[in-house]
């Protein structure tokens, strides 16, 4: 396909953005092209999705003019009728679609979401605890690079080498030695069901708070894709975006007992006035997510991941636990000879965009890893299904032995490929044309 020329470019930004073409036209430019990035691509990153136009366009409304410092009918400014409302709203459902006693839909975004549960609950010095990050938990999960493992001391669990699969009688050990204040449960690397249950029960031998990080798969707990938390965790924390299909944002589903002292934790504790157009966005995903056709894709993206991974299997890549329950799939490609930074780039020059990833146990360093990790929220959400993972394994499998060969026009020939199977299943929320 020939690329437009640069008169036919500024006609199409001027077309799809008008406003921000007229005034900057340079940054509608590179806002054109991620759109085209995005349309002409497979998305695999399990933490990335497409959502629809109406959240795009919730967004990016007057809200934004709005400084709302406070709670509903709790502000210290005026002019607030309107954005009570929208925050009652996105409460309103977020409570419906969940299930829970209490939600706060102001964090900015994940990793404050979970730092408010820690001023909730522990004071600096208090012993948390996590998944260890190479095991596949989060940075905010005690981790030590992070504020969270600076802050307070951390202690982490991780996975069998064998199976990779928690070990829940060390888990237990550990809280019984350890008695933390906090036990996070979740992560961002965990390719199977998560047994709250299990979390709930340690956590209470030990007399910890139980915070279940849910940023991954709040769109299939949504769905009824994946057991939900709210019955056992104190606090679940999550993101809206990832396979809730949400903006860029977070919540806090409480306990009642804890409402008062979660909400105190996010405003004034960590943050100042929320961003209303943002809350307007979550309130738009989650009516979307109360639909039945969201749990039609919910189901979907993890039919999706357990095809895709049997195909991967039947060509010979390892998968960390053997496959997976969920929306993602952690691949170590150590047997394909294949650093996982050198597959991953060689990918995404062939229109298949993943992130590359540790594995538990890597022997190789965090920012030059073994592994890559991929998923099918945003394949799943361009109506790709059971019957395409074949030819996306096969992709894959032609990407990394091109990587490993440097095999270049390969690797175009896939990109070719990839982009006549796209423009046949447009993206939600993408311009057409």
């Amino acid at each position: 396909m020939t690329p437009p020329s640069p008169a036919q470019d500024t006609t199409r930004d001027a077309a799809r953005h008008p406003a921000l073409a007229a005034a900057d036209p340079e940054l509608a430019a590179l806002v054109a092209a991620e759109e085209q990035l995005q349309a002409d691509t497979l998305r695999l990153i399990p933490s990335e999705n497409y959502v629809s136009a109406a959240v795009l366009e919730a967004s990016g409304t007057v809200l934004q003019n709005k400084y709302s410092e406070g709670y509903p009918g709790r502000r210290y400014y005026e002019g607030q009728q309107n954005i009570d409302q929208v925050e009652r709203l996105a409460v309103a459902r977020a409570k419906a679609v969940f299930g829970t006693d209490h939600a706060n839909v102001q964090p900015y975004s994940g990793s404050p979401a979970n730092l408010a549960a820690y001023l909730a609950f522990a004071e600096p010095g208090d012993t948390v605890m996590g998944m260890a990050l190479p095991m596949g938990g989060h940075l905010t999960h005690g981790w030590g690079v992070s504020a969270t493992g600076r802050w307070f001391r951390g202690v982490q669990y991780g996975v069998r080498q064998d199976t990779g699969l928690i070990d829940f009688d060390a888990v237990r050990d550990l809280a019984l030695k350890e008695r933390p204040k906090l036990i996070f449960c979740g992560g961002t690397a965990l390719p199977r069901t998560i047994d709250f249950a299990a979390f709930a029960e340690i956590a209470r031998e030990a007399g910890a708070v139980l915070v279940a990080d849910i940023a991954h798969i709040a769109g299939l707990v949504a769905g009824g894709a994946h057991p939900s938390p709210v019955p056992h965790a104190d606090v679940v924390s999550t993101t809206t975006h990832k396979t809730l299909r949400g903006p860029r944002g977070a919540m806090l589903l409480a306990r009642e007992e804890h409402a008062k002292a979660i909400d105190k934790a996010v405003f004034p504790g960590l943050q100042g006035g929320p961003h209303n157009q943002t809350t307007a966005a979550i309130a738009v995903a989650l009516h979307e997510a109360s639909l039945p056709s969201f749990r039609d894709y919910a189901h979907a993206v993890v039919a999706n991941a357990r095809a895709l991974a049997e195909a991967l299997l039947a060509r010979g890549f390892v998968l960390v636990s053997g496959g997976t329950d969920n929306h993602l799939i952690l691949m170590d490609l150590t047997p394909k000879d294949v650093p996982g930074k050198v597959a991953a780039k060689a990918l995404d020059r062939a229109g298949i965009v993943v992130n590359y990833n540790t594995v538990p146990y890597d022997p190789r360093k965090p920012f030059d890893p073994s592994g890559v990790r991929i998923g099918t929220p945003s394949l799943t959400s361009r109506g790709l299904g059971t019957e395409h993972m074949a030819v996306v394994a096969e992709w894959i499998d032609r990407g990394v032995r091109a990587a490993r060969e440097e095999d270049e026009d390969a690797l175009a020939k896939i990109r070719a490929e990839v982009a006549d199977l796209m423009s046949t299943h447009p993206a939600p929320g993408l311009p057409t044309g």
